[in-house]
């Protein structure tokens, strides 16, 4: 395997190339990132028609206080562009699964409320979201230290 940029005759002074080892992860890590959602997208929506970003923020508001958060923090936690979280929490709004009210401490901004239809949506689905996760990820991870591994990852994403 070749490694990701070519091999200068000599290196810049405290470069290092890639061993074998490290080129592999870090290959593999680039497709992980972009197969694993897709794959929990699809088996999502397949079994529950219920697409991930739609079960994140479900979960997000569930476990926020008195189930509700403001559009910006839930965008951030679901890892997304306000106008897009706006969206989503629209098309929950329609289906009876969010309420959007008004900030009580800012009357510019708004809080996403879970309902409990909503909740009991996040219920029906939580045991797929569980089922897809095991199945396209954690079941890829057998015998490794999984404390220590979120602890790295932790650490990449900090």
């Amino acid at each position: 395997m070749s490694t990701i940029t070519p091999e200068p005759k000599s290196a810049p002074e405290g470069v290092q190339p890639l061993s074998p080892d490290e080129e592999a992860l870090v290959r593999t890590l680039n497709r992980v990132i972009y197969a694993l959602p897709r794959a929990l997208d699809a088996y999502m929506v397949r079994e529950q028609r219920l697409p991930s970003i739609d079960y994140l923020t479900l979960m997000h508001l569930s476990e926020a206080p008195e189930r509700q958060l403001r559009m910006s923090e839930l965008a951030s936690a679901c890892e997304m562009s306000l106008s897009g979280m706006t969206r989503v929490v629209q098309k929950l709004e329609g289906q009876g699964f969010v309420q959007r009210v008004r900030c009580e401490e800012d009357a510019r901004g708004w809080n996403a409320v879970l309902t409990d239809a909503g909740f009991a949506r996040l219920e029906e689905a939580w045991p797929t979201q569980v089922a897809a996760v095991r199945r396209h990820f954690l079941d890829h991870l057998a015998g490794l230290d999984l404390k220590a591994l979120a602890k790295a990852l932790e650490n990449v994403a900090t």
